[in-house]
């Protein structure tokens, strides 16, 4: 798999892509993440990328002709499955979504930045928006960053555990239940004497119980989903 992400802000990504389970798929080559910096396509001698909003008002808006350009350049080179825009106004990224988009080979993720990107961008080249949240944050750089570590998680090789990542909350519309580690006994807070039992069709049973329980309780929302 690979992710290219278009970026003002590379500087904001780089150390996230230098940690944890991202850095170890892309050292094993599971997958390729690759910032592409959208001032070497700025337009005159100050790299400009964005420019007022016909109409008036406040905020300024990121200019067509970068945006165009790269994303050209790129399509040129491979064929992308998806070309995703991080936008508050999308749709709401969930666990299934995640499922879908690892399958993917090539993927394309936009940040935007100030009041958002020309819309004839968005008309002609953007095939999905995504939202983290109904939230505004300063750019498309951390929803990116969370996009792209739910996607990359999944990928086969990318985890020490490949089971892990499917029994994580939301994959079955549940959230996950309690987990436990050593010492058993902690100053008399103990672990649930099934977990200790050695018998695992019982473990899962107290696990798929104790996930039913925290989804009502805490997610009413995806807890309907269950009925």
């Amino acid at each position: 798999m690979r992710i290219d992400i278009v970026t003002c802000l590379p500087g904001l990504l780089e150390g996230f892509f230098s940690e944890s389970i991202v850095k170890r798929a892309m050292d094993g080559g599971k997958v390729e993440v690759n910032l592409i910096n959208l001032r070497d396509y700025g337009l005159g001698k100050s790299k400009q990328i964005d420019d007022y909003a016909f109409g008036g008002g406040a905020g300024m808006v990121m200019m067509m002709e970068p945006l165009v350009n790269c994303i050209e350049e790129q399509r040129a080179k491979r064929i992308y499955d998806e070309i995703i825009y991080m936008s508050p106004d999308g749709e709401l990224l969930d666990q299934k979504a995640c499922n879908q988009m690892s399958l993917a080979q090539n993927l394309l993720i936009i940040c935007g930045h100030y009041k958002g990107i020309d819309e004839r961008v968005r008309e002609a080249y953007v095939t999905k928006e995504i939202s983290i949240g109904d939230y505004v944050l300063s750019g498309g750089e951390i929803p990116a960053a969370v996009l792209t570590d739910a996607i990359i998680r999944l990928v086969p090789g990318a985890m020490n555990d490949e089971t892990s990542a499917l029994s994580d909350s939301f994959q079955d519309d549940l959230l996950a239940p309690p987990v436990y580690t050593r010492p058993a006994d902690f100053n008399g807070q103990k672990v649930p004497e099934v977990l200790l039992s050695g018998n695992f069709k019982k473990i899962e049973e107290w696990r798929h119980e104790k996930a039913l329980e925290r989804t009502k309780e805490r997610r009413p929302d995806l807890w309907k989903k269950t009925l």
